[in-house]
């Protein structure tokens, strides 16, 4: 059955080929890179310490897009919680299909990441600038590129469309969309779909394609060791007296054994991944430094996709700029906490804790406070769907696509699963290794961004049995 209860339907009839739709995505392409850039250029960065105007701004942008795109009902759209918080503004637009036609909805989100230390952007991060091949700027790739996919696919297929159309683009994700539950259960019957493409992940490598098939989890904490009431002499009282900093430092390697391997008892681990990482293209790929050793043991995609992995992603601590003599009474820090697909984020959350609790160095005084949790995603059926994609991809890209894991985290799509179980989900992207979304010099390639465009109107085309 469809979303909208009718009978699945039958062959539509063909009414276009892959040869013409390339074409018509070559002709399109050169406005979807303008509309790229001017979407760009809003600095819709939804952490609450910048101007939330700008994201407002943003989700206007993307409904006028919306609307010249040929959706026929547009709206910008938030929610209210019920402590008086107001959801970012997303925008919701639908058009019908025929009569018992499936209906797809596509999401991307126009939120940014802040736009980091400006010395180390080469650009304007808000400026977008082409460099070869690549167009560079804040959201360039994560996930306003995601955007133009949807756009960009729609404007392609025009009136060949034959399929019902709804697209969410959200304005929160880069804050772990905090009011996307309540957002999904107020328009649930606006946002319901037979298939869902979530494009905000990546391909595998620039002109290799892939099909994002498992996702991490994420549980982050802030943890506190706490060694003094109040800062005293590092003369007066430095050997018996260790400052919370070292502290710090000691509890954090705990959480690795020798090898780098999280040290952390009862975590889910998955040795198997199902393509090679060659270990030359990782470090190309991350740019680590020569000399360092990689951390950990098995497969690097595994390593990468299916096990767990902790960063400290923030230290509160005395800069060296106002240093002084004395003994740092505490220091904070803020871990995140990647989780394997099949690991419970709750689960998870309290084995990390019970580990930083108990390997407290010298009995100081820790205490950790809770932070984000998100679920895994493991897409362990192989569905029409997907093999539809495939065919899109390999169309698009004249090879074959491959089946990925992802070490990042989109913890919503188990939210998308929760509120619309007989969806089936497709995650795509359009980044790819160079991209370094959330970091500076952010950026897409402008050659794989068109064959994303290419890629998506043929899958919708061929959802709706109109190739």
């Amino acid at each position: 059955m469809t979303a909208a209860g009718r009978p699945a339907p039958g062959n539509l009839g063909a009414v276009t080929t892959v040869d013409e739709l390339a074409r018509r995505t070559r002709e399109a392409f050169p406005q979807v890179r303008a509309d790229l850039e001017d979407l760009v250029r809003i600095p819709s960065v939804s952490s609450p310490a910048f101007d939330q105007a700008h994201v407002r701004a943003s989700a206007e942008r993307v409904a006028h897009l919306l609307r010249d795109a040929g959706m026929s009902q547009v709206d910008v759209l938030e929610v209210e919680l019920p402590d008086g918080r107001r959801g970012r503004p997303a925008v919701v637009a639908h058009r019908p299909g025929p009569d018992g036609a499936p209906t797809v909805l596509l999401y991307a989100h126009h939120d940014v990441q802040p736009p980091g230390a400006a010395e180390g952007w080469t650009s304007d991060p808000f400026e977008p600038v082409q460099r070869g091949e690549r167009l560079y700027g804040r959201g360039a790739a994560d996930d306003k590129a995601g955007i133009m996919a949807h756009v960009g696919a729609l404007r392609v297929l025009g009136e060949d469309l034959g399929v019902g159309v709804t697209v969410f683009v959200e304005g929160e994700e880069e804050i772990g969309s905090p009011t996307f539950t309540p957002f999904l259960h107020a328009y649930r019957d606006r946002l319901a779909a037979d298939v869902i493409v979530v494009a905000d992940s990546n391909n595998w490598k620039v002109g290799v394609p892939a099909l994002t098939t498992s996702l991490r989890g994420l549980v982050d904490c802030e943890v506190e060791v706490r060694v003094l009431g109040h800062a005293v002499h590092s003369g007066m009282y430095g050997g018996p007296v260790l400052d919370a900093v070292t502290l710090m430092s000691r509890l954090v390697a705990s959480l690795h054994d020798d090898d780098g391997n999280v040290a952390v008892a009862g975590l889910v681990a998955r040795e198997h991944a199902d393509v090679d990482y060659p270990e030359e293209e990782l470090r190309a790929d991350a740019s680590v430094v020569e000399g360092y050793r990689l951390a950990g043991t098995g497969p690097l995609a595994a390593r990468m996709w299916t096990k767990p992995a902790i960063s400290v992603i923030g230290l509160d601590a005395t800069s060296v700029a106002h240093s002084s003599n004395t003994i740092a009474p505490v220091c904070r820090a803020k871990l995140s906490m990647r989780i394997a697909p099949g690991q419970d984020p709750a689960e998870a959350e309290r084995l990390l804790h019970d580990h930083l609790v108990a390997h407290a160095p010298f009995g100081a005084q820790v205490s950790v406070t809770p932070g984000e949790r998100g679920q895994a995603f493991d897409a362990a059926e192989d569905t029409e769907e997907m093999r539809s994609a495939r065919w899109a991809f390999h169309q698009a890209w004249g090879r074959e696509p491959v089946d990925i894991g992802v070490g990042g985290s989109i913890p919503f799509i188990s939210e998308l699963q929760e509120v619309f179980p007989e969806a089936k989900i497709l995650v795509t992207g359009v980044e790819d290794p160079d991209s370094r979304a959330h970091s500076e010099d952010e950026s897409v390639h402008l050659g794989e961004l068109e064959k994303v465009v290419l890629a998506e109107a043929l899958l919708l085309a061929k959802l709706g049995h109109q190739v």
